[in-house]
């Protein structure tokens, strides 16, 4: 039986060796247990419900679905389960495709174990995971977003100003690149409390999910600091 203090983690993937290998790393950590496996899409969505993990750990390529689109699923039945995605597919495609489909990180497997139970950790407080190669690339674009709205008003800003005096603290530490535990520090509140203004901040700017908050919380932070 798994301490109610270890974090409950469900691994889906194909390959049973994949699921064997990391799941007795896991199990090595104090602080964390798999409580069950899954192998296709339908196995990884009645686990879900029967489980009820505070994590998932999902591969892109389970068999006969789509990981993407089972993203999407997952993320319409049950909004609130953190997915670390564990693939082998090239980050550069697949890792904002997956964030914008609903996944909270994206590690490749040919990582080292150890940045791939510090992913695990990093989403399961609440926070996004991508390599640093992720990040300058989102940071890349949303640089490129800029240059294309010089001289033009910056889509959203008079969203922006609809955000409380703390949510537009928030939004902009967002967009300096703070995580959602180091925000939560400066302010000395709850990560909970952080992820309730970021929810509040995501409906008033009509942003679908995290890396859409990301994206949008730097570019305006750009244009502001080129005002």
């Amino acid at each position: 039986m798994i301490s109610d203090q270890k974090l409950k983690i469900l691994l889906a993937d194909d390959h049973p060796i994949v699921r064997k290998g990391l799941g007795l790393l896991i199990q090595r950590e104090l602080d964390m247990a798999v409580c069950a496996e899954a192998a296709t899409a339908d196995e990884t969505l009645s686990a879900l419900t029967k489980y009820e993990p505070d994590l998932l750990i999902l591969d892109l390529s389970l068999k006969n679905s789509n990981g993407l689109e089972l993203l999407k699923t997952i993320q319409r039945r049950i909004p609130n389960i953190p997915v670390l995605v564990l693939s082998v597919h090239d980050e550069n495609i697949y890792a904002e495709r997956a964030l914008r489909a609903g996944a909270n990180g994206y590690i490749m497997k040919h990582e080292p174990i150890e940045q791939v139970l510090a992913a695990i950790r990093c989403v399961a407080r609440g926070d996004v995971y991508f390599s640093d190669n992720v990040r300058s690339r989102l940071l890349r674009l949303a640089g490129n977003n800029v240059k294309q709205y010089q001289g033009h008003t910056t889509p959203g800003r008079t969203s922006v100003s609809s955000l409380s005096n703390r949510e537009l603290q928030v939004f902009e530490m967002i967009g300096r690149g703070h995580s959602s535990s180091e925000i939560a520090r400066t302010f000395g509140v709850s990560l909970k409390t952080i992820e309730t203004h970021m929810a509040r901040i995501k409906d008033k700017l009509e942003l679908k999910n995290r890396i859409a908050l990301l994206q949008s919380a730097t570019l305006w932070v750009s244009k502001e600091s080129a005002i």
